[in-house]
């Protein structure tokens, strides 16, 4: 059988599809970028057509580009934009609303609700996340209290629900395969993480019925077969994880006490806790990171809304700059006697603060402030936000493979080296970048190239991870600590919680 296997990585602004082969080099790629729609303040939607339309061009697009044909590949393997909500016509695969975004804040109030009725903790004890809007549970539930008649049709099996990859697997199998993983549901706010099943009592709050889940399955596992009429030849897809998830995998985080932090539009950082479920003291989220076997293997994750996003801000927003491998420069010549805060609460804050509220804010500003300040201030953000992260992970996971807790970087703003040694220096500790920064393709293939075995076990593809470079912190602890401060008392002045 073929090495080669195909990586399905549908995203928040674009949809990337990549072949890769038995030595998990890229053979050929295919992107396209999708709308975003932003119909209120802090809401965010996508059509789901065009998540399903860019899935199958790019498909296509990679295929050419690698000179392979479908029948050529061993596997598919999917990995998406987690949270996302997508609920659609078992009969037309029509979707009913858009898509709710992962980034979409308007069920806050009716999160601040179900809180205030003393329900977050038995939420968190089952699903080990918080009541905040960011989970799809209640992005579901408002979808079913405001398209006419959908809660009718719900309750009459004629809707499904799922996260990006069960709508994809949907239509990727003609109909016929309903299906998600464990990653995937451990981010519903719908999925008990210890019993490994949906929970009733959960969704008898959100009033919504079991009948329009997907069936949950390992990460690598058999989930439905390609329609023929698609690409020429029917396809296995075999592997699935939501894309945080699956970097962790491409990292080869596989050893409790690894963190692995990937920097897009967001930044989310996974530290691997094996099969010790730790209840964080700091308000971070317990989740599944694979699930292989029917054994789940446990993470701490922190959260951040806005990394990249904030760069786009600059360009997109302010024009301040055009495009965004600009900032390094910028930000290398800036004044190094102005201390600018960007606090990037556009949607609101994520781990470990979970204000929905707050609103993005500028401290320090003076009349010398220009561009390259604000480009300084945006990358610094996102290494101020890691070391929120990092810090509450250490706290919480004493103990747990504390000699592993090197950073493993990946996603597009690791590239920028001014970026990657301000953050090293914030956290005081090294981080890791890869050869390979195609991290959450690559988990993705590596679990449809093993479960079709052609691809190494954990252990041989582990002994495959490269190291591009090493960056290691040279700011003194005086500095860092000032600017740390500086950053706390900034984000103390923008929470409204």
């Amino acid at each position: 059988m073929s090495g080669y296997v195909l990586a399905i990585d549908q995203g928040t602004t674009s949809t990337r599809a990549i072949v890769f082969d038995d030595r998990f080099s890229v053979r050929g790629t295919g992107q396209q970028e999708f709308p975003q729609h932003f119909p209120k303040s802090g809401w965010v939607e996508h059509d789901a057509e065009d998540l399903w339309r860019t899935t199958v061009d790019t498909v296509r697009l990679a295929l050419a580009d690698s000179g392979l044909n479908a029948a050529d590949l061993a596997g598919i393997g999917i990995t998406n934009q987690r949270e996302t909500t997508v609920v659609w016509d078992r009969k037309t695969g029509e979707a009913i609303h858009r898509a709710i975004v992962w980034q979409d804040r308007r069920t806050a109030e009716f999160c601040a609700g179900l809180k205030a009725e003393g329900n977050e903790a038995m939420v968190s004890e089952r699903t080990g996340l918080l009541l905040d809007p960011y989970f799809s549970g209640t992005k579901l539930a408002w979808i079913l209290d405001t398209v006419p008649g959908a809660r009718a049709r719900a309750d009459a099996g004629e809707l499904a629900f799922g996260t990006v990859d069960s709508f994809l697997i949907w239509h990727l199998t003609g109909g016929t395969r309903h299906v998600t993983d464990a990653t995937n549901a451990s981010r519903t706010l719908l999925f008990d993480i210890q019993k490994n099943d949906w929970d009733d009592d959960i969704l008898k709050m959100l009033r919504i019925p079991r009948a329009m889940l997907p069936e949950v399955l390992d990460s690598a596992a058999e989930f439905g077969v390609t329609d023929r009429a698609l690409f020429g030849a029917e396809v296995r897809i075999l592997g699935v994880a939501g894309d945080q998830q699956a970097a962790t995998l491409g990292q080869a985080c596989f050893s409790p006490g690894m963190v692995k932090s990937t920097y897009g539009t967001g930044c989310f950082a996974l530290l691997n806790t094996g099969d010790v479920r730790v209840h964080s003291k700091h308000r971070l989220l317990t989740t599944i990171a694979y699930r292989l076997e029917g054994k789940p293997t446990y993470a701490l994750e922190g959260a951040i809304f806005v990394a990249g996003a904030a760069v786009q801000w600059l360009r997109d927003g302010l024009g301040v700059v055009e495009r965004a491998d600009q900032t390094a420069r910028m930000a290398d010549d800036a004044d190094p006697e102005q201390d600018v805060y960007l606090v990037p609460a556009f949607t609101g804050l994520g781990a470990p603060h979970w204000d929905p509220n707050a609103r993005g804010a500028l401290f320090g500003l003076t009349r010398g402030t220009g561009p390259k300040e604000l480009a300084k201030a945006a990358l610094e953000s996102v290494c101020y936000q890691t070391a929120d992260l990092v810090d509450a992970m250490r706290a919480d996971s004493t103990g747990i493979g504390e000699a592993n807790m090197v950073l493993r970087v990946d996603g597009g703003m690791v590239a920028n080296d001014w970026m990657m040694q301000r953050l090293t220096d914030i956290l005081a500790a090294p981080a890791d970048r890869p050869v390979v920064l195609e991290t959450t393709a690559l988990g993705a293939a590596w679990l449809a190239g093993s479960k079709a075995g052609v691809w190494p076990d954990q252990e041989g593809f582990a002994r495959q991870w490269r190291l591009d470079r090493r960056f290691e912190p040279t700011m003194p602890t005086a500095a860092r600590d000032a600017k740390l401060a500086g950053w706390r008392d900034a984000v103390r002045r923008t929470l409204t919680t």
